[in-house]
């Protein structure tokens, strides 16, 4: 008797569907889940000739490329589209370096983010022992976060209930402590205290997406440079995307990780509703090894985050401050030109006096993605029932992706079924109760 494949991949990974994801409410006291990312087939999936994918994934970056990965693991055939490729400069997902933290005290979804982040954490590590075997470049620096206040504040005491909840590591420090650990941070000036979170870190992002790509690849993954668009449909089913001129790719169910643009791909649905705004991020040269990894953490302070250089690259001691609107993530430009660069001169001179004068190695420009739920989506696109939609990263969904994309492949394939979790990440124009922006504790408003 002939079975249907949605109907063979559900019961092919029924055994999984207890991990990591579906086995604990987000908002319950409990532990860290357990589980880890879904091993390699020990055969990689090969289609045959011309076998149309089960699944085409259009957005080879954070969402997209782990979407893929896991999707090909739990047992689906996957084609990934990008316009640009894995790891490219136009990308949110393609620079340098994302930091990796848990500390969302004061945020709607702060609690399951936090969680989620945890898990991350373990996912990163995890996933450059695996690739070491593999000679894959490390892309996961372990450097501990420090958010650095002049009081105590609700972000700070909310995250911290959060960590009690979860079990997770932290220290309250006061200035004496922060002056004892890293002495060539300045406190004189508005710092009294300090929270720091050991297991955070550092990943070399555009590296590890290109490393994800890779183990995709190797796994039986097939990528393809294409600009995709919504092609044939009959009712509420979607036969095909169209590739530009005549050719088209027919798939049993397409997920749409396009990060900014969203807007562009779907103007009927978000219009003006999504904010892209641009971010500027800075690389200084460090004057010694107290501002590289491991000797300095990662940190937050008001209007900033950055981190100390990572050795492998050298990039420098990375700056972010809040940059400018986005408009057309295909034309808009990389670099920040310098008139901004006085914002993050003025950090310097604040908190790290003895890079006061370092020259600028490079500076990069990215766009963020942010809707009006304040939280990522995930869920179907109103008109289609085997089209999915992923994004809306509001600037905190890099840390995550080897999380997140377990859980959007096991939604795409129907074996995650919690449906509180699903009712975060559910597709809505509506700004929830309190207006649609809040502001972000950790930064900047950046450029919206």
């Amino acid at each position: 008797m002939a079975i249907d494949r949605r109907d063979f991949l559900r019961a092919a990974t029924a055994g999984a569907a207890g991990l990591s994801l579906g086995n604990v409410s987000p908002l319950a006291g409990v532990p860290l889940f357990e589980g880890s990312i879904p091993a390699p087939r020990a055969t990689p999936l090969r289609r045959r000739g011309g076998q149309a994918p089960d699944v085409v994934v259009i957005g080879a970056g954070n969402f997209g490329i782990w979407t893929a990965l896991n999707l090909q693991r739990l047992g689906a055939t996957v084609t990934v589209l990008d316009a640009y490729g894995p790891g490219n400069s136009r990308s949110t997902s393609g620079g340098e370096t994302r930091g990796v933290r848990s500390s969302y005290g004061g945020r709607p979804a702060g609690f399951v983010w936090n969680r989620w982040a945890n898990e991350a954490i373990r996912r990163w590590i995890q996933w450059d022992e695996e690739g070491r075997e593999l000679l894959l470049p490390r892309v996961f620096y372990q450097s501990g976060d420090l958010i650095l206040r002049e009081e105590m504040i609700p972000y700070l005491e909310d995250t911290m209930a959060q960590w009690d909840r979860l079990g997770v590591d932290y220290e309250l420090l006061d200035v004496d402590e922060i002056n004892y650990r890293w002495p060539w941070i300045r406190t004189e000036e508005g710092v009294s205290l300090g929270l720091h979170e050991p297991n955070a870190g550092v990943v070399r992002a555009r590296r590890a997406i290109e490393s994800v790509a890779k183990r995709f690849e190797m796994e039986g993954g097939e990528i393809r440079i294409a600009r995709a668009a919504l092609g044939e449909s009959d009712g509420r089913q979607l036969n095909e995307v169209t590739l530009g001129g005549e050719e088209s790719l027919a798939a049993s169910t397409f997920v749409f990780a396009v990060g900014p643009w969203i807007g562009k791909t779907f103007p009927e649905l978000f219009g003006d509703r999504v904010r892209i705004p641009i971010g500027n991020v800075f690389y200084f040269a460090v004057p010694d090894q107290r501002f590289m990894f491991p000797n300095m953490p990662s940190y937050g302070v008001p209007g900033c985050t950055g981190w100390p250089a990572l050795g492998p690259d050298h990039r420098g001691f990375r700056v972010r401050t809040g940059g400018q609107p986005g408009d057309d993530p295909d034309t808009s430009d990389r670099w920040v030109p310098p008139e901004a660069h006085e914002r993050p001169r003025q950090i310097l001179e604040r908190y790290f006096p003895d890079m006061v004068g370092a020259a600028i190695n490079e500076t990069r420009a990215c766009h963020y993605c942010f809707g009006p739920n304040r939280n990522f989506l995930v869920d179907k696109h109103p008109d289609f029932d085997n089209v999915w939609l992923a994004g809306l990263g509001t600037a905190e969904s890099f840390k995550q992706g080897p999380v997140l994309g377990e859980y959007i492949a096991k939604r795409v394939l129907e074996i995650e079924n919690d449906p509180e979790l699903a009712e975060q990440f559910r597709f809505s124009l509506e700004a929830p109760e309190g207006g649609e922006r809040e502001p972000d504790p950790q930064s900047e408003d950046l450029g919206g």
